[in-house]
């Protein structure tokens, strides 16, 4: 199993942007993200025209098996990646220390400047590009449950996309620790929704927002971190990408925000206005 995630001839050897490997291009990244954004308000236009009630529609075991894969894909891509930097460090670590006087831990959060985008670690964060295709299809699994577009749904995935094509790109800092914070993140998120999907009680608390406050909020942490390493080894590889991700993840964290916080007023707004239905009931 060591073997084929961390030293097999096709991880060890990967090189990004060699043919032969799909969805490297800017052509691709920017065609698939608009196609995903089209084909959504299509389906969603399509539903308005064809069921005028607000019913949602059987999708039967498809949101179980989404999430069955989801779990699967991310335990995959996780064990993967912590196999390949155990073998980078194990292999690599008297390199950076002569060259570059990086340890193990400066290297997860910063690459030295001038790292290119081949070897193990990338093969995977290559994989977890890929899946973030997949895990979009949950965009039309709720579309087609709820009858409703979630903008923020939308934006948040397509965004998705776009950074983690930018880390490969351009060899971006902090990669390895925000995929194996992700992929972790992914897996409970994916096994409540499995559980639930296949008719288990769900839980008294939201367990999907809490998971998704506890990795932005680790994201931001690990942000200051390779910031504070940039200036002081005297520079980060990527750091341009790395400045321009910093700020798609402060869109997406104020527009999460925005929505939670809208919901808790609606939901504020709805208790008081029943609250004072009954109150004249009673006083009926």
């Amino acid at each position: 199993m060591v073997y084929y995630l961390s030293d097999h001839p096709s991880v060890v050897g990967f090189r990004w942007g060699q043919p032969g490997w799909f969805g490297t291009t800017w052509l691709f990244l920017f065609s698939s993200i608009f196609l995903y954004i089209v084909s959504t308000l299509i389906l969603h236009t399509l539903l308005l025209l064809l069921f005028r009630h607000r019913r949602p529609l059987p999708l039967g075991p498809i949101p179980a098996v989404h999430s069955l894969g989801m779990i699967l894909i991310s335990l995959f891509i996780f064990s993967g990646i912590l196999l390949s930097v155990a073998a980078e460090i194990r292999d690599m670590r008297g390199l950076w220390r002569r060259h570059y006087g990086t340890s193990p831990v400066q290297w997860l959060l910063c690459f030295p400047v001038g790292t290119r985008t081949s070897g193990r670690v990338f093969f995977w964060s290559y994989l977890y590009y890929l899946s973030r295709y997949l895990h979009a299809l949950c965009t039309f699994i709720a579309l087609l449950r709820c009858r409703r577009i979630s903008l923020l749904k939308l934006f948040n995935n397509s965004i998705l996309i776009f950074m983690s094509f930018l880390w490969l790109e351009f060899s971006q800092s902090f990669q390895i620790i925000a995929i194996l914070l992700a992929t972790s993140f992914y897996s409970v998120v994916y096994g409540y929704r499995f559980w639930t999907a296949i008719g288990l009680p769900a839980a008294c608390f939201p367990i999907v927002v809490n998971c998704r406050i506890l990795l932005l909020s680790c994201n931001l942490i690990c942000h200051f971190a390779v910031l504070l390493l940039h200036y002081i080894k005297g520079g980060c590889n990527g750091i341009g990408a790395w400045v321009f991700n910093s700020v798609l993840n402060g869109a997406i964290l104020l527009l999460f925000v925005c929505s939670h916080v809208g919901k808790w007023k609606r939901r504020r707004r709805s208790k008081a206005v029943h609250g004072d239905a009954a109150d004249k009931v009673v006083n009926t």
